[in-house]
């Protein structure tokens, strides 16, 4: 079930009023409505896949039972490699099966033998990837002694499933979240009108930013060979909006929705295009699957102790799993192993904490020197974009080669229409909007909080209206990172 879907528009008001006006008197049976409430919007693509999720689940909880009666050392980690095992190698199989299959087989063929090993057909279940790290965390967490494991299956099977982050994120840590099915929830209006602001807020940036953006860039990636270097250089642009709106959109939503049912997820995206360098980037974008890989991969590696050597080699890993973490093609690992080298030279010379804080705080613009450093981060990750949006590396090269020929200096193609311009005036307004809320949580949280009443629903009316024209033209298209 797409969060910018018909079906979701009646799916959650329903969930709602059960909710809060059925269910609500008993802890365990409006626990229970939400299990239920996730399985029902998973299941709506497929729901052979719940299968996945309910065997996950089981194997999570269990182990997580175990290791708290079991105190033997090796027999503890038996018990954390059950679990790593069973949720990397689900994840493995349904994700890369094929990838290394063809890959195994023309490695052989450029050794002169030719293998005869077919692919299999395997549909990748949704948000597989995001479920999978979250029950493995908890499993980690008990392991090392960092949660107390749950006896609690409905609590637990409840934090597995909860549908607003089930198949994008945030990935949430078993101790931020699971115990919050613990205590009995109150319905505050304050904060339900604040979710609802912020699923206004990432309505407008899927369905407006990132499928307007999402038409042009499409016709420019999928027949690059007929347009000029300054043409690509807009598509790139166009997915680097995209791609963004289309994943803090859905972060929003999941977000906003979790709040309307008085739930607090962690925040998953902080203004990452107003970085000031890519350290500082990657603290930003994504956020609970950076800081994922940063307790559960870097650190555990060794981080950022040891010789450069050792330093070099563990962003390197953590970069490059990030890579393939987002999909079974070798673009995705370049992409990956790019950003390695990005941040790689400001960790040595003990720059990548230079800024915590968000560009100039307090302020109404960055200094020169930040404007600078902002637009020199945001082309290098533009370039990256590249690499993960071309089809494969052939692609990905071409459209590279061509980005710096003499076509560069020409005006670019506005192409097939000339409603180009509505998404470029749109994108920059949304810009405008996020430099002045990129001190709140979301961009939307404190605009208009002191204007006439009017004024406030006013605007929101116009970026109602803009998500219904948009919707119109565009449909539910799917998320992006479904597919990861």
């Amino acid at each position: 079930m797409l969060f910018n879907s018909i079906d979701f528009a009646l799916f959650l008001p329903a969930v709602f009023l059960i909710y809060w006006f059925v269910v609500n008197k008993n802890l365990k049976l409006q626990n229970l409505f939400v299990v239920l409430a996730s399985y029902l919007f998973y299941g709506w693509w497929d729901w052979r896949f719940l299968l996945l999720i309910i065997f996950s689940t089981i194997v999570d909880y269990s182990v997580g039972l175990s290791l708290d009666s079991v105190k033997n050392k090796s027999k503890r980690k038996f018990l954390l490699w059950i679990s790593i095992i069973v949720n990397i190698g689900l994840l493995g199989f349904f994700k890369y099966y094929n990838f290394f299959i063809d890959n195994f087989v023309e490695a052989f063929s450029l050794l002169g033998k030719n293998l005869e090993v077919s692919t299999l057909n395997i549909i990748l279940p949704v948000g597989i990837s995001f479920y999978t790290f979250q029950t493995l965390s908890y499993t980690i967490d008990v392991y090392k002694g960092k949660l107390k494991p749950t006896k609690d299956f409905l609590a637990f099977s409840a934090f597995v499933s909860f549908f607003p982050q089930l198949v994008a994120g945030p990935i949430e840590r078993a101790r931020n979240l699971l115990p919050q099915f613990y205590n009995k929830r109150k319905f505050r209006y304050k904060e339900a009108v604040d979710g609802s602001k912020q699923i206004l807020w990432g309505l407008f940036k899927k369905v407006v930013i990132a499928d307007g953006c999402a038409h042009y860039a499409n016709i420019i990636f999928n027949n690059s060979e007929d347009y000029s270097g300054s043409t690509l250089v807009l598509g790139a642009l166009f997915f680097t909006f995209q791609i963004y709106g289309d994943f803090s959109g859905y972060s929003d939503i999941a977000i906003g929705v979790s709040k309307l049912f008085g739930f607090k997820l962690s925040k998953n995206f902080d203004f990452p295009y107003f970085s000031r360098n890519m350290a500082e980037f990657w603290r930003r974008w994504h956020i609970s699957l950076s800081t994922w890989f940063r307790d559960y991969l870097y650190i555990p590696i060794g981080g950022s102790r040891g010789s450069n050597w050792n330093i070099i080699r563990n962003l390197l890993i953590i970069f490059i799993v990030s890579g393939f973490w987002h999909g079974a093609n070798w673009t995705f690992i370049i992409w990956g192993a790019l950003n390695a080298l990005y941040v790689i030279p400001l960790v040595l010379v003990k720059k990548n904490r230079n800024y915590l804080e968000i560009v100039a705080k307090e302020k109404s613009f960055p200094s020169l020197n930040e404007g600078f450093e902002m637009f020199l981060t945001f082309c290098l990750t533009v370039f990256a974009w590249i690499f993960f949006r071309a089809n494969n590396l052939t692609h990905a090269v071409s459209y590279i080669s061509e980005i710096f020929s003499t076509s560069i200096f020409t005006i670019p193609n506005y192409f097939e229409s000339g409603d180009a311009w509505k998404i470029v005036v749109l994108t920059f307004l949304f810009i405008v909007i996020e430099w002045i809320g990129r001190e709140s949580e979301y961009a939307l949280e404190n605009i208009g909080l002191k204007w006439k009443q009017y004024k406030r629903y006013a605007f929101y009316y116009v970026l109602i209206i803009l998500i219904i024209i948009y919707w119109l033209d565009v449909g539910g298209e799917q998320f992006i990172y479904f597919q990861f």
